[in-house]
């Protein structure tokens, strides 16, 4: 097996894992770092969605105790856990469907890294605008919401179809504007990522099973799945700990400076991205 590719793996998924849950786009970072490294054949396409899984499994894993919570409140009918679970269902329905009627063509025509830098830089000043202005919270926990508000932040949610504008951004950022507070915001997107995530990893994998071999690509995707998990873990608890004191600006201004690199080495033709 090859040293290097392992080693491009093993970025690829500490990158997937670290930024899966933040408001910087994961999808954007693999792109960008992918063809940085130059792994952008058929078989990174498989492995990007194996990482992503990973991910997700990290998640689900944190917060396995509310997960058992409400998989035992709904077989008790619990108002509490079916209120909760509904209103993940709701929010995840837009991105559902519209991610079923989009996918083809976004995956053809969005996923480079010079689109993917200029909605690294838009969300970065979208991201701004929204912590400049001044919010009320009326939801403090994600057992507060109502269908609306779901609703409404689940829309927000498909803006993350453009590869660079972060499922995690659009679903915290959204959650703000609609009412929750930081933390309401920021663990209803992780739940909402469950599904979500779950839904788009099945359905890439059916799409691209044919160029899945496991005799020749089982070492690097346990090492990317790994890193990923691992990775996934490290940001999921260190983002709960963060937004208790601390705004998302410093995220916009990532977003924005890693936007412009990207966009600047192509323009001076430092890197040939792909």
């Amino acid at each position: 097996m090859d040293s290097q590719l392992l080693l491009t793996a093993l970025i690829l998924g500490i990158v997937e894992g670290l930024t899966e849950f933040l408001p910087v786009s994961s999808t954007g970072h693999l792109i960008v770092v992918g063809s940085l490294l130059g792994y952008t054949d058929e078989q990174s396409k498989v492995f990007k969605i194996v990482i992503q899984l990973a991910a997700i499994l990290a998640v689900c894993w944190d917060y396995r105790r509310r997960i058992g919570l409400v998989i035992e409140g709904l077989a008790a009918r619990d108002p509490v856990q079916t209120r909760f679970a509904t209103h993940i269902l709701i929010a995840f329905l837009p991105a559902m469907v519209l991610g079923v009627l989009f996918h083809g063509a976004i995956k053809t025509y969005l996923f480079n890294p010079l689109t993917v830098a200029g909605a690294l830089i838009v969300g970065g000043l979208a991201i701004l605008y929204i912590e400049k202005r001044v919010y009320h919270p009326r939801y403090q926990t994600v057992d507060d919401l109502e269908w609306r508000t779901a609703l409404k932040v689940g829309f927000a949610q498909t803006l993350a179809m453009f590869p660079g504008v972060s499922r995690a951004g659009a679903t915290i950022m959204g959650g703000l504007v609609f009412g929750l507070s930081r933390r309401a915001a920021t663990e209803f997107s992780f739940f909402l990522a469950i599904p979500t995530m779950l839904a788009a990893t099945v359905y890439d994998l059916y799409k691209n099973w044919e160029l899945l071999s496991l005799e020749h690509d089982l070492p690097v995707f346990a090492v990317g799945f790994a890193a990923s998990f691992v990775a996934a873990m490290v940001a999921v608890k260190a983002l709960l700990h963060y937004v208790s004191n601390h705004s998302f600006t410093v995220f916009a201004w990532y977003r924005i400076v890693f936007g412009l690199i990207v966009l600047g080495t192509a323009y001076t033709g430092v890197v040939e991205w792909h």
